[in-house]
């Protein structure tokens, strides 16, 4: 059994917790996820690994509540424990031959782009953070940015905070200006990545995307996790979930997302009508 040790709640729909896994922060890296399960009959779901204390044995997961299981989630507390808590799984991202990168996160993506941060300016690279968000009542972790780039723009789609607008104009104003870049990194939703990736190759600049397809295993044994790159099929959890933005087929991921989308909803309200009966 795992041990919550903290929890946070960043904003109305997005959690962070820290977890007791010694075995897990011993090798953890930027880039990789868990597995877990919220209680012994309880589904598998991958997160990634936001954050971790080698020392103290704790590894940082944020999540946004969209379906049963995050809702389960929500409910836990300091002191509560979590069924499974496996990894790190997946490659850690490749951040060598970099002198001057740009990471791109949106909404709870930023999550996974903060590690990246972190350990690009950790690792003497010049970094640019570029994080957008739907309104001000939504952003997260801009502390956090603050202190792991060496400059930090927030967006807004609607103008409330930062600058009004999506992740592609400042990052297209930043390439334009005839910056050095040599990467950049874009972690956030499908529509988002695809934009950026388009926006970088103008450029000529390579793109490096975090993938999170639906995922059971998180061995490569079941496939669900499967995408096209460069016409060919790889598998998010051991492939990735990094990969080249120029070689993902985009479309085909948007289509396979939104096929348990109406499920998930479902599994939503059937958990918090739940809790609410519990309650009464």
């Amino acid at each position: 059994m795992f041990k919550i040790v903290s929890k946070k709640i960043l904003n109305p729909t997005v959690i962070q917790m820290e977890v007791l896994a010694p075995l897990v922060a011993k090798k953890a890296e930027a880039g990789q996820f868990i597995i877990l399960r919220v209680n012994s009959d309880g589904e598998r779901i991958p997160l990634t690994i936001a954050g971790y204390d080698r020392e103290k044995g704790l590894v940082k997961i944020i999540f946004q509540v969209v379906g049963g299981t995050t809702e389960l989630l929500k409910h836990k507390e300091v002191g509560d424990c979590l069924q499974d808590f496996v990894g790190p799984l997946g490659k850690m991202t490749d951040i060598s031959n970099i002198k001057n990168a740009v990471v791109v996160g949106g909404g709870v993506g930023c999550a996974i782009a903060l590690p990246l941060a972190k350990k690009l300016k950790q690792t003497g690279i010049n970094t640019q953070s570029i994080i957008g968000f739907r309104s001000k009542d939504l952003v997260i972790l801009e502390e956090d940015f603050k202190e792991n780039s060496n400059n930090l723009i927030i967006t807004t789609d609607d103008g409330t905070y930062g600058e009004k607008g999506n992740v592609c104009v400042p990052l297209e104003r930043i390439l334009n200006a005839g910056n050095k870049i040599d990467k950049i990194f874009a972690i956030g939703p499908l529509v988002m990545m695809k934009y950026v990736v388009l926006t970088a190759k103008k450029y000529n600049v390579p793109c490096i995307v975090s993938m999170n397809p639906i995922m059971i295993d998180g061995t490569g044994m079941c496939g669900c996790c499967r995408l096209s790159v460069d016409g060919q099929m790889k598998f998010a959890c051991v492939d990735g979930p990094d990969f080249d933005g120029y070689e993902v087929d985009f479309d085909e991921m948007i289509q396979r997302n939104k096929i348990y989308a109406e499920f998930e909803g479902k599994a939503h309200e059937e958990t918090c009508n739940l809790f609410k009966k519990e309650a009464r």
